[in-house]
């Protein structure tokens, strides 16, 4: 598996106008056809450059904490549990890979005034002289502070906590999030407490940074050296608040039940399946005693811990390793996987006895699979990150309609530039990122995306992601 970062570099600030996917465009050069470019497929000609369309997005921005984030989560906050209006403010935490081990930390931070419009899905027709007339409101962040998405830019407030050697991957507990799991390189599980640091960027007002260029030294509430290898597979249950399974590159899995808000019963004895490193481990979202790993060794394992320290069920899941699993927490008998070599399937679970549990395969990504994670809104929707620098967006549960698209044409009055052999399933193509490491979908606030990769985190929220919000169709029927 592609883990580490190439030559971490600390990031630096960069104006507005020069950020990938913020650039402002003009009206005043010659007109040249678009067309959607296809990474390790198309080459960029002598002259040509990439371009964002900004109508894709209601809502696109760029950030950075200094040194680039292996690993982040996105924190469950009290700002409501269903938000749709812009400005957005956002709670993450996220883990350092430095140059040096000693520069290393976890950052928490909060960002808050986080703008945008919600687009319309088909453009507005176009006028007699082939002009759009929705040209001047669609490409500029000025025109989304008009509309209501919020004045100004994104403000960035960060608290930092030193952590010994680069973070791998961290975790936050769902049911008391600012309680936080943190695989580090050197070989240790730490439990950490950020809530003092999390009331601090709830009570700050607008300052551009909080504490940014401090880096406080607290100690964990638990270091555990039990583990023989460093490792980069942790979860937290989503059903019992405080267990967690850590992983580790020597095939070991460890179980952790909590003893008290603060204290943990670890398991010395660990749970032994796999024949090579443990690389994602997933809690069941309805049964609290089951887990799912995924391993070099290219199988997916379930695993109950009432029945002992091997797994239940052990499937051959892809030809190479499996670096990543998602459990669908909508639909509990999807689980999805992400491979070495580019691939990601879906199973449903309640097909291991009949022997072939795979539901959907794709192969559109030719390099590994980074990330991956089921919409916390859409039962049928996921999101996969890649090393070949692209973030998708699918939709299982669609087909090619030929009807439709030649529908849409018709409204567009203009040819669509999108190449026939995509699959149909592909909703949304997010590049602009180098060396994608990891996403996660925002449970509070539907279609937002966060991502992170070596030159920093995106936050994005396509304008083609639709969801069936509580109340919006069922109180129409």
């Amino acid at each position: 598996m592609v883990r580490s970062l190439k030559n971490p570099k600390k990031a630096k600030r960069k104006n507005k106008g020069s950020k990938k996917g913020e650039g402002s465009s003009s009206s005043s050069g010659p007109s040249v056809e678009a067309k959607v470019w296809q990474p390790g497929v198309d080459k960029l000609e002598e002259g040509e450059e990439l371009q964002c369309d900004p109508s894709a997005y209601n809502s696109l921005h760029a950030f950075h904490i200094g040194w680039p984030c292996l690993s982040f989560d996105v924190l469950r906050d009290s700002l409501g549990l269903v938000r749709t209006e812009f400005p957005h403010t956002v709670y993450c935490v996220a883990g350092t890979q430095a140059e040096k081990a000693s520069w290393n930390s976890i950052g928490i931070f909060k960002i808050l005034n986080i703008s945008g419009k919600r687009r319309e899905l088909v453009p507005n027709k176009a006028n007699g002289d082939g002009s759009d007339m929705d040209s001047e409101s669609s490409d500029s962040d000025e025109d989304d502070e008009e509309h209501g998405g919020g004045a100004g830019s994104p403000i960035l407030q960060l608290r930092k906590v030193f952590h010994e050697g680069g973070v791998n991957r961290i975790r936050a507990m769902r049911q008391n999030p600012h309680i936080c799991a943190s695989w580090a390189d050197t070989g240790h599980v730490q439990v950490w407490d950020f809530s003092s640091h999390l009331n601090a960027l709830v009570e700050s007002d607008r300052e551009a940074v909080h504490g940014g260029s401090t880096v406080f030294n607290q100690a964990p509430l638990v270091k555990f050296s039990g583990h023989k290898d460093e490792g980069y597979a942790i979860d937290w249950s989503p059903l019992v608040a405080g267990r967690l399974v850590s992983g580790d590159c020597k095939n070991c899995i460890h179980l952790w039940e909590p003893a008290s808000d603060s204290t943990w019963n670890i398991d010395p004895n660990p749970f032994v399946g796999h024949t090579a490193s443990v690389e994602d481990l997933q809690w069941s979202p309805t049964e609290p005693f089951v887990f799912a790993s995924c391993s070099v060794d290219g199988n997916i394992a379930i695993w109950d811990i009432r029945l002992g320290k091997s797994p239940a069920v052990s499937i051959k899941a892809h030809k190479a390793d499996v670096n990543v699993i998602t459990w669908n927490s909508l639909a509990s008998c999807m689980l999805a996987s992400g491979s070495d070599d580019g691939s990601f399937s879906i199973r449903d679970l309640r097909l291991l006895k009949e022997g072939d549990s795979v539901v959907a395969h794709f192969d559109y990504h030719k390099h590994p699979i980074t990330s991956i994670e089921w919409s916390p809104h859409e039962a049928s929707t996921l999101a996969v990150s890649s090393s070949d620098n692209q973030l998708t967006i699918w939709d299982l549960s669609l087909e090619r309609d030929e009807e439709e698209e030649a529908e849409f044409k018709a409204q567009t009055k203009e040819q669509v530039n999108a190449p026939t052999d995509l699959p149909p399933q592909l909703l949304f193509v997010h590049q602009g990122q180098k060396d994608l490491k990891e996403l996660h979908w925002h449970s509070q606030i539907p279609g937002m995306l966060i991502s992170t990769a070596a030159d920093g985190f995106n936050i994005l929220m396509p304008s083609n992601i639709e969801t069936a919000l509580p109340g919006n169709d069922a109180s129409a029927m």
